[in-house]
């Protein structure tokens, strides 16, 4: 009974009930006290220690029958047959087709599947894999199991006819072949129903990691300015998770760009001196960490998207050589030192309250004046120069000459927005003249979108 209460928790958490662990325990003490021979009870008991919403009642009522049924359904044996009659239908059985030989001997002998008979027949039903949805998609998994089983009452219907056609040649009365007629048809409806539950465990019998694994992709997949706090909380947890991912990867990516590598060009260039007798090998350069410059838009559209973007940019800083940090709104702050004395998670929090946030205060012009006069150092041949910002300025000057300034004494710039290409341009979005003065732009709406523009990062 322990492991089928887990099983009908875990179907319950399954289906989006929620149940804590001390409920679980709660539950098993309940029916420690209760018993299990007063259904009612039992499940009274059972209900009131799971379910704290009303909203997950009908869950638990349409759940509670696939685990707590009653046990497989019973399946008779033919009765008031006679010795000679039993033999004649073992012997009609054996004259069917071997496709519905063995389904009429378990339904006229009243043998229940086996698990194995109907995991085996699950997975020829092409249902190899734990599948979740609503009682439609029960229904039609049913049905298609019931199809390759040949179980559908269309298809019982055709073997029974065929089966008592053969007991009458053989000689057997009209009693005895309704006695196996009313026999194979309930058996039949009774394996169907031991099929329903079956399907309906086995779409709720998923492992805790694909849940928490589905959990997780569908958060990342969605916009961060759409998500709740508590599903934030969630995310932040997996942003190290994530982080240790692209730091392995481009660790790899590093190793392999650091491998000794013949410079053709150029050992064919410094050898001619010596007409090629003898020829002195030149090496490509090593590939050098990179030195990374982030100036933030931190203003209320924008902090769910800069919080992500710090958090993961300070996480990958052993695979950087220097970085810096510039947080703006209406004006620009240093905020590198914060990253320096406290953990990113601890940083981000800081870095938001030194700017108030507001929504009509946002000017990019003036701040990248004051970016230029007060710390041009920050940018040099070597820096990746990256703007996380939305292109909004409020009808300000976007003060394309300074971004072309810049891009004189950077590496490369890239910009990372989270609103997508159609709504570049409208209302006071300056992206379609920032654009095409950078070397890359990625959409970044979404965590994922966002780890995989970092990832970009490191790929050159």
């Amino acid at each position: 009974m322990d492991k089928r209460m887990v099983e009908f928790i875990s179907a319950l958490r399954a289906n989006g009930a929620r149940v804590s662990l001390a409920e679980s325990a709660d539950s098993i003490r309940a029916i420690q006290e209760v018993g299990i021979l007063d259904r009612t009870m039992f499940k009274t008991a059972i209900r009131s220690t799971l379910v704290k919403d009303k909203n997950d009642v009908e869950t638990f009522e349409r759940l509670f029958p696939d685990y707590f049924g009653g046990g497989d359904p019973p399946l008779m044996q033919p009765q008031g047959l006679s010795d000679e009659q039993m033999q004649q239908l073992m012997d009609a059985i054996q004259e069917l087709r071997q496709q519905i030989r063995e389904l009429m001997e378990m339904l006229a002998q009243g043998e229940p599947l086996s698990k194995e008979q109907l995991e085996r027949n699950a997975k020829q039903a092409g249902i190899s894999r734990p599948m979740r949805g609503s009682e439609q998609i029960q229904q039609w998994l049913t049905e298609r199991m019931l199809r390759q089983m040949q179980l559908t009452p269309e298809q019982v219907k055709a073997a029974l006819e065929a089966l008592l056609k053969q007991l009458k040649e053989q000689g057997m009365d009209a009693e005895g072949r309704q006695e196996v007629r009313e026999t194979v048809q309930g058996n039949a409806e009774a394996m169907r129903e031991q099929v329903r539950r079956f399907v309906g465990q086995s779409m709720n019998r998923r492992p805790e990691e694909y849940q928490k694994r589905d959990r997780l992709d569908d958060l990342m997949d969605r916009p961060l300015s759409s998500l709740s706090d508590a599903e934030k909380d969630e995310l932040r947890a997996h942003v190290r998770r994530l982080v240790a991912r692209l730091r392995s990867r481009v660790a790899l990516r590093m190793r392999k760009a650091n491998r000794l590598k013949i410079d053709v060009r150029n050992t064919l260039r410094f050898n001619q001196r010596y007409g090629g007798v003898p020829i002195e090998l030149k090496h490509k350069r090593r590939v050098l960490k990179p030195k990374l410059t982030v100036i933030v838009d931190i203003s209320t559209s924008m902090r769910p998207v800069a919080e992500f973007m710090l958090l993961l940019m300070y996480e990958m800083q052993d695979q950087v050589s220097k970085a810096r940090s510039f947080a703006f709104i209406g004006e620009i702050e240093d905020v590198s030192m914060i990253f320096t004395e406290h953990r990113p998670e601890q940083a981000v929090p800081i870095v938001l309250k030194i700017l108030p946030p507001g929504h009509y205060s946002t000017d990019l012009g003036h701040c990248l004046q004051t970016f230029c006069r007060d710390h041009a150092d920050a940018v040099d041949r070597r820096t990746t120069l990256i703007f996380v910002g939305d292109g909004r300025n409020n009808y300000n000057d976007p003060r394309l000459d300074l971004i072309q300034q810049l891009k004189l004494r950077a590496r490369r710039i890239i910009w990372m927005t989270p609103e997508p290409p159609y709504l570049w341009g409208t209302g006071d979005s300056d992206m379609p003249a920032y654009a095409p003065l950078c070397d890359a732009v990625h959409e970044v709406a979404t965590l994922k979108q966002l780890a995989d523009a970092v990832d970009d990062l490191f790929e050159r």
